[in-house]
């Protein structure tokens, strides 16, 4: 196993995200801030929040991304989690990419894609705390079948068109569109 990276590797793959949007500029000033301030930041014992790696999983093939619904949240999410003090935050995405989802063969797109601050509720001895969300496209095999974990209760494939409104929510949705595209454009340029 290889040693995990710091802080700063994790601060370097931030500021190297290739974000869209004024808005993605102002959350990645905001995570780099708080990493200034909490030098464990890759660490869940950081309750105030921690940083986390996310892979949106997506299958060039037909055109979608593959969704979970959270058996802790009870909402639609990419696969992600803790960093748990790694700071090579695109090998923390793939590996929980993979121990969500029962995938093989993943690839990995780096740099990151998106970042994300979002609010998690307090449960049980866990307070309430921010995840520092850092995103990453990861390709999918054609035609990959899911098997996930007792993480999530369901899994589902989801396009542009989510008739199911799975991506009713603006940074889902955003995430979403941004992984899709970015692998539609690699494909039809030959890169996939």
């Amino acid at each position: 196993m290889s040693k995990p990276g710091s802080l700063a590797d994790a601060i370097w793959q931030i500021r190297e995200a290739e974000l869209e949007g004024k808005e993605q500029f102002e959350v990645r000033k905001r995570i780099l801030a708080f990493c200034r301030e909490h030098s464990d930041a890759l660490h869940r014992s950081c309750l105030e929040g921690h940083l986390t790696g996310s892979a949106v999983v997506v299958d060039p093939s037909r055109g979608e991304t593959l969704l979970l619904h959270h058996t802790k949240l009870g909402i639609w999410v990419q696969p992600g989690g803790h960093a748990d003090g790694d700071g090579d935050l695109a090998r923390v995405a793939l590996r929980e990419a993979e121990e969500e989802t029962g995938l093989t063969g993943l690839q990995l797109v780096a740099p990151a894609i998106d970042v994300d601050i979002h609010e998690i509720p307090a449960r049980g001895d866990v307070p309430h705390h921010l995840h520092l969300d850092v995103r990453f496209l990861v390709l999918a095999q054609p035609g990959a079948i899911e098997n996930t974990n007792h993480e999530s209760t369901d899994a589902r494939w989801v396009g542009r068109s989510d008739p199911e409104g799975l991506l009713a929510s603006d940074e889902l949705g955003r995430m979403v569109r941004r992984a899709l595209f970015i692998a539609s454009a690699a494909a039809d340029s030959g890169v996939l």
